[in-house]
């Protein structure tokens, strides 16, 4: 009769320190952030777009335009025409900027200009 009373406080108290070990893992364990979109907004905005990027679907992440401005990133439904013509919008602008800013091909040193050492003589023909 004493052995099963050892074996039940035994028990209970095994049963308790595992509960307590349960809650103190869960509650230090990582919360798991999604970093994405879960919802899109079929709403225009207006703000400068300064980055955009493409999500998805991969739930809790639903398909999206993510449009980066200034005040933060825009979850867009890929679907809307507005969402098209934006993304187009920055591609054109990302591609004019860097074709004005690279310098030309063709160098502006003649040909006939040759450069030896600190000095610089150039050839008259």
């Amino acid at each position: 009769m004493e052995t099963q009373r050892i074996l039940m406080r035994s028990l209970a108290v095994v049963f308790i320190a595992s509960v307590i070990w349960t809650i103190t893992v869960s509650a230090h364990a990582p919360q798991v952030e999604y970093s994405c979109c879960t919802a899109v907004s079929t709403v225009e905005f207006t703000d400068p777009v300064i980055g955009v990027r493409r999500q998805n679907e991969s739930l809790p992440c639903v398909k999206a335009v993510i449009f980066k401005t200034e005040r933060g990133e825009l979850c867009c439904d890929p679907r809307q025409p507005w969402v098209k013509e934006k993304v187009m919008q920055f591609i054109r602008a990302q591609r004019n900027k860097h074709q004005t800013s690279t310098p030309p091909l063709a160098s502006s040193i003649s040909e006939h200009t040759h450069v030896t050492g600190s000095t610089q003589s150039t050839e008259s023909s």
